[in-house]
């Protein structure tokens, strides 16, 4: 079967109509800081027909206020920042409705650590109720000894995202994912993860929509993130092939995307029209 033939798994003859958008940031709007042709006409789309959206990133370092900034000045593109939902709300909303009030020992940045300070949590080092591990281009061994003994002391271990890696630059740069490894060794505690792939990041999205499943359609770039973690949560899903998964790695997965398009550019013409075009399966 041909990777840019995929059919929705729904009805093809009685389409479900599209009235929200999520979609993944890096590898979809904009390629390190560059941004990916048609990704400022998309996101004006959205704004001009006044679709709700959200922009999702597992970058958990930067607050909304910050990568709105960053994605103006780099970009040109222009996301609202109550349309940035980040890893770290992510995490800061599961902690909230688990536990509020509580406390936590955070390892990460400003877009963690405000998050968390936002819900009303304590941040301490003193008996957390949490080890909450975020992303951080300046992980302190200090830190990270300091999150192993609390863990073996009784605290629950939360990390933002389960990435392994992410670009920069310079080249790699080792992420979350490598990090909490490092401490699940030490302790052998297992984090659990808030972000991508775990669908309640889209369902945390969706509720700040206040949108419906059966209605909303989320774009991505790989599909062992964005399209599983869509898929999972009742989302129909789009990739796009300007990132990590190409066309022909497609069929490698034991699940499909609902379409896949070269880019972004793609999918501006599908804004406005309340739902997708219809494709038909090549058996």
């Amino acid at each position: 079967m041909d990777a840019g033939r995929v059919v929705d798994n729904g009805s093809v003859t009685e389409p479900r109509p599209v009235r929200t958008w999520l979609t993944d940031m890096d590898g979809v709007l904009v390629r390190e800081e560059d941004p990916i042709p048609g990704a400022k006409e998309f996101i004006a789309a959205l704004r001009e027909a006044q679709i709700p959206f959200l922009v999702l990133t597992n970058n958990s370092i930067f607050t909304p206020r910050d990568l709105r900034v960053r994605l103006l000045r780099s970009s040109g593109i222009d996301v609202p920042e109550e349309s940035i939902w980040t890893s770290a709300l992510a995490t800061a909303q599961f902690l909230d409705d688990q536990r509020p009030g509580g406390s936590a020992y955070v390892v990460g940045e400003t877009g963690l650590t405000a998050a968390v300070h936002d819900i009303g949590y304590v941040m301490t080092d003193q008996d957390p109720d949490y080890v909450v591990l975020g992303e951080t281009r300046t992980y302190s061994f200090e830190a990270i000894t300091r999150a192993i003994r609390l863990i073996n002391n009784g605290a629950r271990f939360i990390a933002t995202n389960p990435d392994a890696s992410g670009p920069s630059a310079q080249g790699m740069l080792p992420a979350t994912g490598s990090v909490a490894a490092l401490i699940s060794t030490a302790t052998g505690r297992q984090p659990y993860f808030i972000g991508k792939p775990n669908p309640l990041m889209m369902r945390s999205a969706l509720n700040r929509l206040e949108a419906h499943s059966e209605t909303t359609v989320m774009i991505g770039d790989r599909m062992d993130t964005d399209i599983i973690s869509g898929l999972e949560a009742g989302l129909r899903t789009i990739l796009v092939a300007t990132g990590a998964t190409e066309r022909h790695q497609v069929a490698d997965f034991p699940y499909r995307p609902t379409m896949v398009v070269d880019s972004i550019a793609d999918v501006v013409p599908m804004v406005g029209q309340m739902q997708l075009p219809d494709d038909v399966p090549d058996n």
